[in-house]
């Protein structure tokens, strides 16, 4: 799948603002600087589509993308380390909970991993709260253009032994690089093979 149209909806803190129509939602969302909003427009075909900085936190706001009329990419805000107030970052957690335990039309959540270093506990301990609350996820390692194929492959060996102390088997994951363009083609076509499977149902 190759995405030829992207255009922003709505931007909001409320998942009662959201998009009312029942077109499929995939979500996008990690710690602060794991290169969310370029792996974005790295899918999108769309450099200034998500907005991008150096400066850890810039997401903080639910911003919904229409794609190609059919389904909604999802822009979630950074959890972890950006420097904002003790009271903005539980406004922060609570948009995120109310948008994922409570928005129907989440069809998959993208958790995304800096791929160069080691498991951090915030995303495992948030990986598993997705677990025990049923919410369909799939693991994306960002940055790997930054790796040797070699150290690539020992990074996720590590990971996922890390992983499998908790979980039966490893979710499924896309190694990624928002330079490269690697793992593109994947993700999209995953997304388009659950929404053919969604038109069937």
């Amino acid at each position: 799948m190759e995405i030829k149209q992207v255009e922003f909806v709505i931007s909001n803190t409320n998942i009662a603002m959201c998009p009312q129509d029942k077109k499929p939602e995939y979500a996008f969302i990690g710690r602060s600087n794991v290169g969310k909003s370029s792996l974005i427009n790295c899918l999108a075909n769309n450099k200034k589509l998500a907005h991008t900085s150096s400066k850890p936190g810039k997401t903080q706001l639910i911003n919904h993308f229409i794609v190609d009329e059919t389904w909604y990419l999802v822009d979630l805000p950074g959890y972890g380390y950006a420097k904002v107030s003790k009271n903005s970052r539980q406004k922060f957690q609570k948009m995120i909970e109310d948008y994922i335990l409570e928005r129907p039309n989440l069809i998959n959540l993208f958790v995304l991993i800096d791929s160069r270093i080691p498991p951090q506990q915030i995303d495992l301990e948030f990986m598993e709260w997705l677990g025990e609350n049923q919410v369909p996820f799939s693991m994306v390692y960002t940055k790997i253009d930054k790796l040797k194929s070699n150290q690539l492959n020992k990074n996720l060996q590590v990971y996922h032994k890390k992983m499998l102390e908790s979980w039966a088997e490893i979710p499924v994951y896309f190694a990624t690089s928002a330079e490269t363009g690697a793992g593109k083609t994947e993700i999209l076509s995953y997304i388009a093979e659950i929404n053919r499977k969604l038109e069937v149902n």
